[in-house]
């Protein structure tokens, strides 16, 4: 066993499973907001995230363990970097700064970079690569549902208060 990929794997799902739920304040603000029909109950996110995260994280275990070459290992690296970077800055977008215009606009680099996570993992691991189609669908799911927010709620920042 592979010590090093496997606490990147972990530090990977779990770190961006637990800063998710921390930087996911569902107030009063949260609470206000105009929802689509569709948006699943709130209790339902913390377990299709641990389930998604935790594959990606399966995925980033084999991208590391099994990749041929110094460049996929690297390319595997770099690219399960970016997205837990572009995955970490929705929920601040979003919750933190109540800019869901702005989380709307990021998703779309969080949509590219799990994409991008299934075709680097694709030479390596057929197997890897689809272990992220379940982070892919979801993410389109969430941008359809924080499109719908946008829509039935904006403006948002300084055009807000002066709607």
């Amino acid at each position: 066993m592979d010590y090093t990929a496997l606490t990147f794997a972990l530090l990977y799902g779990l770190g961006l499973n637990l800063a998710g739920g921390l930087l996911t304040d569902v107030g009063e603000w949260y609470d206000t907001l105009k929802k689509p029909w569709f948006q699943p109950p709130g209790w339902a996110f913390a377990p299709a995230w641990t389930i998604i995260l935790g594959l990606a994280g399966w995925a980033l275990y084999i991208g590391l363990t099994e990749a041929a070459t110094s460049a996929q290992y690297t390319a595997v690296a770099v690219a399960f970097s970016v997205n837990a970077l572009m995955h970490f800055l929705w929920s601040p977008l979003f919750f933190t700064f109540k800019r869901p215009d702005w989380s709307l606009m990021e998703n779309w680099a969080l949509i590219a970079s799990t994409i991008a996570l299934a075709f680097v993992l694709a030479p390596v691991s057929s197997f890897a690569s689809k272990l992220i189609l379940p982070y892919i669908v979801w993410t389109c799911f969430a941008q359809a549902i924080n499109w719908e927010v946008v829509k039935l709620n904006g403006p948002f920042g300084p055009k807000a208060k002066q709607a």
